[in-house]
């Protein structure tokens, strides 16, 4: 391995301009490129983007969808001075900038920006820092050193186009920096890294050749997510596609589970219907009570019957009062649903 390449500077560019070099490099001469924040999506780790989108993102068949959490995306940029900090408080290890964008000195299409640098200050030895922020429900994820693994790819990634052995974390949860941040580190795996680049060389193949990669492996519920959005809504002029013999028993496993979901709904009706029979009596004793117990030998029951005030707008009321109003604030939502019926032949 040698030193990566220095592409450009990126302080101060547009964040236009900050994309463009990133998808092709400054001088727009490399066909396809691929960054940290893309090496989880590329392994199907990504919890936000599947391979298939990234793919099409790449090839220009598709735009990149509008971040649902802009405002937490936002956030996150502005907590990763304040990670930084925190991170050369607790360790004592020099913390600097660096602006440039990096090529991988023998990967052309490996290109990346680095949150920080910092020093070590027992030995000096130079490394990668990436700052995180998260909510209080991802804390477990960074508890006795652990670390996410979509973010363990990113980092090793940037560990092998920067050339140096280790990298660590600044991840901040809270306002209490003695409880609300952990800070690991992680050393470099030359047999991971290694794994990671062959895999990213194929990706790299794929999108030369237009070999576009399948949802394999890819947590359902995104799976789906991510292909309404890189085909939209359905046309209902094109032609009934016609599905070969080997896709039998799938449609089939859907069909019975289709059927017990109508069962077990049905069930849940009933108990549903067999629980409000029973709290009838007992919401008559309770009257304006929010509260009541039961005191047994072995523990206590307890009953809430409290107001709950849920607001809504009244979309009838406004529909007939404010119609302009009405058609001004129509928020238009789609969604796509696989259902799956038979018929006799």
């Amino acid at each position: 391995m040698s030193a990566p390449i220095i592409l450009c500077d990126t302080a101060g560019m547009t964040n236009e301009r900050w994309l463009e070099c990133r998808a092709h490099g400054p001088k727009g001469d490399i066909e396809y490129t691929v960054g940290g924040s893309d090496v989880a999506v590329i392994f199907g780790v990504s919890p936000w983007t599947t391979p298939l989108e990234l793919w099409m993102i790449k090839k220009g068949r598709a735009k990149p969808a509008p971040k649902a959490n802009a405002g937490q995306l936002e956030m996150g940029h502005l907590w990763e001075p304040i990670a930084a900090h925190w991170y050369q408080v607790k360790t004592e290890n020099t913390v600097t900038d660096d602006t440039n964008l990096y090529q991988h000195a023998d990967h052309s299409y490996a290109l990346a920006n680095f949150d920080r640098r910092f020093t070590r200050k027992v030995d000096g030895e130079p490394g990668i820092l990436e700052c995180k922020s998260c909510s209080f429900h991802k804390a477990s994820d960074w508890t006795d050193g652990t670390y996410p693994l979509y973010y363990e790819l990113q980092l090793r990634y940037y560990l092998a186009v920067a050339d140096v052995n280790i990298g660590a974390f600044a991840a901040l949860w809270g306002n209490n920096p003695d409880n609300d941040f952990a800070c690991p580190l992680l050393e470099r795996d030359r047999t991971k890294e290694d794994m990671i680049f062959e895999r990213l060389d194929e990706w790299i193949w794929s999108l030369k050749n237009d070999k576009p990669p399948t949802m394999s492996g890819v947590k359902p519920t995104l799976a789906l997510e991510s292909l309404a959005k890189i085909y939209g809504a359905s046309k209902p002029m094109l032609p009934t596609v016609e599905f070969p013999k080997k896709y039998e028993k799938t449609l089939r496993r859907i069909l019975a589970l289709q059927g017990e979901i109508a069962n077990h709904s049905a069930e849940i009706k009933r108990l549903n219907e067999e629980v409000q029979a029973h709290s009838v009596r007992i919401a008559e004793l309770m009257k304006d009570h929010e509260h009541g117990v039961l005191e047994t030998t072995t523990d206590r029951i307890l009953i809430d019957f409290a107001t709950r005030t849920i607001r809504r707008t009244d979309t009838t009321r406004l529909k007939k009062e404010y119609p302009t109003v009405y058609e001004d604030v129509l928020k238009k939502s789609e969604s796509r649903t696989l259902k799956v019926s038979v018929e006799p032949a």
